[in-house]
């Protein structure tokens, strides 16, 4: 691969990718540590293809000159009517060239001091972006608020719609299919109108749509006069639920530039948890309301859940109007052929103009190799056939999976009838339910800053046990003695237990399951299958999310409140497992450069970390000095295709030998 000459003359040898992932090594990039210890060079598995199959997808102007790259750019702005922009393009698709590389732009002439001085701050000064970047990180944020309201504004209304509908204790399965009822629909209809929709309207209409459905079953759920009305309201609910959550993190995650991309996509559940927290308020709010809502059918008549029910009406209100002032994703305009307006949204989301000709133009070769990999293929075969696409959805499937049985929405769903069962009155487990929606959206603020330093499998490694260990606290501490509820006199010792189990619970799921499944779903998946990725995992999300809302009641009927907090517990520990063997980091990475991590299968990826369990104990419980452990896979970027392909052969007849 040629390039541009160094300051002293010769040739310099491009850095791979950077990344700052423990099992992914960086050619270009000079240690300080130590000699390596005594393990293999290349651990002996993955795919031995793996570097030349995925050259492509690392960066397509990879083996390109400088002049080449040129030639190219001058094609590109004359197809697609840019050539206004043409010497800005040329500036951008020099710097896409070498976007790979580690301060690759200080060795370009034909960019001045100021433009790499932006280049420099893009670097140092990750969170100095555009105020239309943090106006549409506010409009996900705002969706992901209405999500977290719809979620649990029920959880207190249900105290009192449950008497006003006469639906005792034993009716658990209608009590459990009210509760339940958006997060099927969501699951059977809402996330299939994902690709649609987003195809003919764009992300921004689609979020517009779903919230109007949000806004109008609002007021159908406050004005239903039966419990079967009011179940039909929650299903329509749901059609807003699926396609929502598909499409928001998504947008997010087209419109970030790398630096932030998963700080900014982690605010889907930071938000999602302060609505959450809004939804607890409103029950709080709303308990001793006794305003008249219409008609009511007789004795008893209980206003209160119709007020807390409507409250959920606001913010859709409000994201409906913002989003007309956001711009559409940049990529999506590309997709339909508008690259004008694809350029003038790249330029309102980036900080200079030359960072937005570089971006665009990566987008768009990164275009042209994903539109020649869908060619003639069936995108439901290739979602389950090509091992990378597999990988991806089995990845984002455990993780969606998990944060419902993990054993959050009991809590975000039932705490009030958790706090009832233990002693609380009905107005001490609405605050005290409130509390945990708190608790749950303060310790939603690290993982902005945590989810791309310490990443997300670690993320998930570190909280998974600790989900499991307090779930496991709260279900013992039902086993503490009652106390003389009937007399109005509580067992101070068991309340106090049952809720900082609860709590710690919260605390520990909001910076780890809480942001990283749709921060993970909405990166997983290449572009030409992520509307299809994104609508299979948000539908596995909702559909368990439908099957532990509708289930809890009975569960616990028949387990008791020991037995039904111990099952989801175990599920945690099963989790910790599954994630250390099975699941790849994907921090500080491109959405391209993601094809090379899935595209490792899962025995080479549990091998490796069987094989790395020695290593982890000598250093993390032994606190011995160790060199570092060989990793998993090495992304490409350095040199040339044929020096790619000298070096794969030369590395798979090393592997051949040592077999």
């Amino acid at each position: 691969m040629s390039s541009l000459p160094a300051p002293n003359g010769h040739n310099e040898k491009p850095a791979s990718i950077q990344s700052d992932s423990p099992t992914v090594i960086n050619d270009g990039k000079k240690s300080n540590l130590p000699p390596p210890a005594h393990y293999e060079e290349t651990p002996n598995f993955g795919p031995r293809h793996l570097e030349i199959s995925t050259a492509t997808l690392n960066n397509p102007l990879d083996g390109m000159s400088p002049e080449e790259v040129l030639r190219d750019v001058d094609l590109f702005v004359e197809e697609k009517g840019l050539s206004q922009h043409q010497e800005l393009f040329r500036r951008g698709a020099l710097l896409a060239r070498v976007a790979q590389q580690e301060g690759g732009f200080e060795e370009i002439r034909e960019i001045p001091e100021d433009e790499k001085q932006v280049l420099r701050e893009e670097i140092t000064h990750r969170w100095r972006q555009p105020f239309m970047l943090y106006f549409l990180a506010v409009l996900c944020a705002g969706s992901a608020i209405v999500q977290g309201m719809d979620q649990t504004a029920v959880n207190g209304a249900q105290q009192f719609y449950f008497d006003e509908f006469e639906i005792g204790p034993e009716r658990v399965y209608i009590r459990g299919l009210l509760n339940g009822a958006p997060y099927l629909c969501s699951c059977l209809i809402g996330c299939w109108t994902n690709a649609p929709l987003n195809k003919y309207l764009g992300r921004r209409g689609t979020i517009f749509i779903s919230c109007f459905i949000s806004f109008a079953s609002s007021f159908w759920m406050a004005a239903a006069d039966s419990w079967w009305n009011l179940l039909i309201a929650r299903f329509a609910l749901g059609l807003a639920v699926g396609a929502k959550s598909s499409t928001t993190p998504v947008y997010s995650a087209e419109s970030s530039p790398k630096a932030i991309r998963g700080a900014l996509g982690c605010q889907w559940q930071m938000w999602t948890a302060f609505g959450i927290m809004l939804g607890f308020v409103a029950s709080v709010a709303f308990q001793n309301v006794t305003a008249p809502v219409g008609q009511s059918i007789d004795p008893p008549r209980y206003p209160q859940w119709r007020w807390m029910l409507a409250s959920t009406a606001i913010p859709p209100m409000i994201v409906m109007i913002q989003v007309y002032f956001c711009p559409e994703s940049p990529r999506w305009y590309m997709e339909k052929g508008k690259y004008d307006k694809a350029f003038n949204s790249f330029s309102r989301l980036r900080n200079h103009p030359v960072l937005a000709s570089r971006d665009m133009y990566y987008a768009y070769k990164m275009l042209e190799a994903e539109k020649h990999q869908r060619e003639g293929k069936n995108l439901v075969k290739e979602f389950f056939t090509v091992r990378r696409n597999r990988r991806a959805a089995q990845s984002s499937f455990f993780v969606m999976f998990m944060q419902q049985f993990c054993g959050v929405n009991v809590i975000a769903y039932y705490s009030t009838q958790i706090f009832l069962d233990a002693g609380f009155s009905r107005s001490q487990a609405l605050l005290v339910s409130m509390g945990t929606g708190i608790v749950n959206w303060l310790f939603a603020i690290p993982a902005i800053y945590s989810i791309d330093t310490f990443g997300r499998r670690n993320l998930l490694l570190t909280t998974f046990p600790l989900l499991g260990l307090c779930l496991f606290f709260t279900g013992f501490s039902f086993w503490m003695p009652t106390g003389n509820i009937e007399a109005g006199e509580m067992s101070t010792g068991r309340v106090a237990m049952i809720a900082t189990g609860i709590y710690l619970f919260m605390a520990a799921y909001s910076p780890g399951e809480g942001p990283v499944p749709f921060t993970y779903s909405a990166e997983a998946f290449p572009l030409y299958i992520r509307d299809t990725g994104m609508s299979f995992a948000t539908a596995t999300c909702w559909g368990f999310n439908f099957i532990l809302s509708f289930t809890w009641p009975a569960l616990v009927d028949a387990f008791t409140p020991q037995g039904a907090f111990s099952w989801y517990a175990a599920w945690n520990f099963f989790a910790f497992f599954y994630t250390y063997f099975f699941l790849p980091e994907t921090k500080n990475l491109t959405l391209e450069e993601l094809d090379i991590v899935f595209s490792i299968g899962n025995r080479e990826h549990a091998m490796y970390y069987k094989k790395k369990l020695p290593w982890y104990f000598q250093k993390y419980v032994l606190r011995k000095q160790v060199e570092e452990y060989p990793p998993l896979y090495q992304l490409g970027g350095a040199g040339n295709m044929s020096e790619k392909i000298a070096r794969t052969q030369s590395r798979n007849s090393h592997r051949t030998g040592r077999e």
